[in-house]
């Protein structure tokens, strides 16, 4: 097993725990366990896509893990929706028009719009259908643009993700009705 993928794999566990951890009320973010395993596991990401990256990986997870890690810091802030939703929207179009400019193929904005979902999700009120159909949406996304990289790392983190994130908006849509 090389650095990388030890690397990739850790991020990938503490991201998948933390999609597990039960979302409890807290008066603020960084008093909550799931939020500092996104937060950790989303650095361990980063670093895994930057050593993949110069291994001849994908670019796009290097700017983009760049991009999640900015929302993670929106979600530890507790930054106002109202701020949080431009933001995402405005880096997530940008990204997706810096994409097209190089342009590697569609899966490229694929991917893009599935991070800036995921992005969304990060930086939206935790315990909220909202956040995790966010979630869900974009590591499907993910999931589909990671299979056709032939990136397993990024692949099954992405699909523990969504299924997790899809049991968390059921549960929660469930208390609405």
């Amino acid at each position: 097993m090389n650095t990388s993928f030890a690397v990739g794999l850790l991020g990938a566990l503490i991201l998948v725990i933390g999609a597990a951890w039960p979302e409890r009320p807290v008066r603020h973010p960084t008093l909550a366990i799931k939020n500092w395993l996104f937060a950790v596991g989303n650095l361990c990401m980063f670093a895994y896509a930057l050593l993949n990256w110069v291994s001849g990986g994908s670019i796009f997870f290097v700017i983009l893990q760049i991009f999640i890690n900015a929302t993670s810091i929106l979600m530890m802030l507790n930054t106002k929706n109202s701020f949080d939703i431009p933001f995402v929207a405005l880096v997530g179009s940008a990204l997706t028009v810096w994409a097209l400019s190089l342009f590697e193929g569609y899966g490229t904005v694929l991917f893009v719009i599935g991070l800036s979902s995921i992005g969304l999700g990060f930086a939206l009120d935790t315990n909220t259908v909202q956040r995790n159909i966010a979630l869900t949406t974009g590591s499907i996304i993910i999931a589909f643009f990671s299979y056709l990289q032939s990136d397993w790392v990024f692949f099954w983190l992405n699909v523990f993700f969504a299924l997790f994130s899809a049991y968390y908006a059921w549960k929660l849509s469930k208390k609405l009705f």
